[in-house]
């Protein structure tokens, strides 16, 4: 009797997750360290802003080490399906750290725009968020490509981050020069825009992570797809119930098919290991389970 599901390492899924992993790491220490001297130096809330969203960043890529190491490990008595799940609990904790960084933008914002505001030389600032956003388009390309080779909501979020905090630095650069060449208020309002992008991110990310959590439907394209997929085998003569949900960041998809009621056992279960194959083929689906019936049968 078989307790536990079958599973096959994969060691090139793991050299990629290990390099999203470094990547995401050393960026966001780097930039955390560079951002937050330069903040100190010049007295700039936008850029004080854009620190303190970097210095998240480091804690949930450490979040991100720990909750994909479990996410990745084979199934076990305890989890018999796999540890898959975990993943988008990840999600969701990263999205959480998101959002205590737009808290701490929009907090040192407010109290900012409460003094007046305060004039920045845009020197040291100006140089620091463009050599941030550089770096941060090069990490949401890189980990936007290996989010979708390995279908991770987990960098798919961090990639959103990646994305958001090109923009937030784009805003607390113009902060930084307008504060001298316009209004002292216009680097706090600045900093107000750092924070309503990160909230926005992690609203989006939450939304996203919760349904691979619960056990969310696929979409009507993929279940059109699954559909077409299963039609595609030989001797499959009509798909009648399908069920695909999220359990974690992949599919498990439930397919009842109609076959020929004349046909030998080890035919029909040979229809059926052909679906199951051409199902697993999918990129969103994790495993399928396939039920055979005969013609007619609904």
């Amino acid at each position: 009797m078989r307790w536990i599901r079958d599973y096959q390492p994969q060691p090139e899924q793991g050299r990629l997750y290990r390099q999203a992993l470094i990547l995401t790491l050393g960026g966001n220490l780097l930039l955390a360290v560079g951002k937050g001297l330069a903040a100190y130096f010049s007295g700039s809330v936008a850029l004080y802003a854009d620190a303190a969203n970097s210095v998240s960043d480091v804690f949930y890529s450490l979040m991100m080490v720990l909750g994909l190491w479990v996410a990745q490990r084979p199934p076990d008595i305890s989890h018999p399906q796999g540890h898959s799940r975990f993943e988008p609990l990840v999600g969701i904790s990263v999205a959480f750290s998101m959002g205590l960084a737009g808290y701490e933008a929009a907090r040192t914002a407010l109290v900012r725009f409460q003094m007046g505001g305060l004039a920045v030389e845009a020197g040291l600032p100006a140089v620091v968020l463009l050599i941030s956003a550089l770096i941060k388009v090069f990490m949401f390309l890189r980990i936007r490509t290996l989010a979708r080779s390995l279908h991770s909501p987990t960098l798919a979020t961090t990639a959103k981050d990646n994305l958001s905090d090109v923009l937030t630095s784009t805003a607390a650069f113009v902060g930084a020069f307008g504060s001298s060449l316009i209004h002292p208020l216009t680097d706090p309002i600045a900093g107000f825009l750092v924070a309503a992008w990160i909230f926005r991110a992690a609203f989006l990310a939450v939304r996203e992570n919760l349904g691979f959590l619960t056990g969310a439907g696929a979409s009507e394209e993929v279940r059109q797809q699954i559909a077409a997929a299963a039609r595609e085998v030989p001797g499959v003569q009509a798909v009648h119930h399908l069920m695909a949900e999220y359990v974690g960041p992949q599919l498990v998809v439930d397919l009842h098919v109609n076959v020929d009621t004349d046909l030998p056992l080890k035919d029909t279960h040979a229809i059926e290991d052909a679906v199951v194959a051409r199902l697993e083929a999918i990129p969103e689906v994790d495993r399928a389970y396939v039920h055979i019936e005969p013609v007619g049968w609904q």
